[in-house]
This record gives structure tokens, sequence and C-alpha cells, in this order.
């Protein structure tokens, strides 16, 4: 597993409120990690201060799982 994809994690427990083994590469921030749209731009702000980059509105609107956001991350903000 990378250090994207635990740092990801991490971020998405403390925002959302949800246990980090119901986070997989697959699962969506709104459908299945309950996130709505304040939540959404929460996440990409603490994903931005954590990485250190950052993420375009046109960008994050793409970004839908969180196997999408740490590919984003490893290519483009590490």
């Amino acid at each position: 597993m990378s250090n994207s994809l635990e740092d990801v994690k991490d971020i998405i427990t403390e925002l959302l409120d949800v246990e980090s083994v119901e986070i997989t590469n697959e699962s969506r921030f709104r459908e299945d990690l309950g996130a709505d749209s304040l939540d959404l731009v929460e996440l990409i702000m603490a994903f931005e201060d954590k990485f250190g980059g950052e993420i375009s509105d046109e960008q994050a609107q793409k970004i839908t799982t969180v196997g999408e956001a740490v590919s984003y991350i490893d290519t483009n903000m590490r």
C-alpha cells in the first residue's frame, strides 16, 4: 500500500468519520463514504495541505474515488 493511500485514508477517516477498513481504492467519496459538497471541498483542501500542491476546481470534480485521488497525488503532487 502506498504512503499516499495511507495518508489519504487518514485524512478521510478524520474528516468523514469513517473507519479506515471501510476505505478502498474503489470507494466513491459521495456514494460510499457519504461525503457532501462541503466535505469534498474540505478533502481537497486537506490533500493540498498534506501533499503540498494545488488541485484545480476542474480536476477536483473529476476525482470521485479514493484511487483517483491517490493517483492524482502520486502523479502531480509528489
